[in-house]
Parts: C-alpha cells; sequence; structure tokens
C-alpha cells in the first residue's frame, strides 16, 4: 500500500483539514504531523516535532506538498520536502483550492516539478501513477 505524506505551512492546517475527506483513498495511506501553529522551526523543542515528522516521512513513499500563498517561507514545509526527496520519495506539487499562483518551496523549484491546480482526481491519478522517475511527476 501506498504511504503518502501531506505537507503544508503551520498556518494552512484548517484548508487541510477541509481537504483530507477529499484525499482519502482506499488506494493509499495519507499522514501527515500536525504541530502547534505558533511553534517556531527554530524553538526549544521544535527538533522533536522535526524528528517525529521525519519518522513519518520515512514509512511514506510519496508527498503530496498543498500550496498556498505562504508556503515558500516555511522551513516546516522546507525541511519535509528535503527529507522527502533525500529519501527517493515522489513529490508532488498541487495547489490548495482558490490558489491561482504562488512562489514555490526551494525543493519543487530546484527539482523542476510541475505545479498542479487544485484537482482531486487529477492528485489521485498522480499518486497512484507506478511509471514516475524521481521528482520527475509529470504525466
Amino acid at each position: 500500500m501506498k504511504r503518502v505524506f501531506l505537507s503544508f505551512a503551520p498556518e494552512d492546517l484548517p484548508k487541510a483539514e477541509k481537504l483530507i475527506p477529499l484525499l482519502r483513498c482506499q488506494d493509499y495511506e495519507l499522514d501527515f504531523y500536525e504541530k502547534p501553529q505558533d511553534l517556531d522551526f527554530d524553538a526549544e523543542g521544535a527538533e522533536n516535532i522535526r524528528r517525529e515528522a521525519g519518522e513519518k516521512i520515512a514509512k511514506c513513499n510519496i508527498a503530496v506538498c498543498l500550496i498556498g500563498e505562504n508556503t515558500h517561507k516555511s522551513k516546516w514545509v522546507d525541511s519535509q520536502l528535503r527529507k522527502n526527496r533525500n529519501k527517493g520519495n515522489k513529490i508532488i506539487a498541487m495547489a490548495f483550492k482558490g490558489v491561482e499562483s504562488a512562489v514555490l518551496p526551494e525543493v519543487i523549484k530546484e527539482e523542476f516539478l510541475t505545479f498542479y491546480p487544485w484537482d482531486p482526481q487529477k492528485l489521485k491519478i498522480l499518486i497512484s501513477d507506478d511509471t514516475h522517475k524521481p521528482f520527475n511527476n509529470s504525466l
């Protein structure tokens, strides 16, 4: 079974929580790490949260980065995407519903990943596609 890690900026948690029911599927298992929205990436105690998120990423083989207007500023997202890339996980970049354009996180730009508009059906297809090369999400 495929395991999918959702990565998003902490301030987008309410938006992500609304989308999770749409993303649930019997073909894969969703996981993400919910951290306190106000916890700074460099704060005392943040190392434990980064480690716990890393443990979840280690169990996944696909990462979906849900992108909002400020996702590119999130050190949390950057760390999660780098861990996924280092593990060799497929990374999919998809906008939150209503986001037409955004500055992309560095890993997305460095790997020249396609940035998809919000489309839950397309996302399910991208997740289920087994013919990908590492970091090449284009169909």
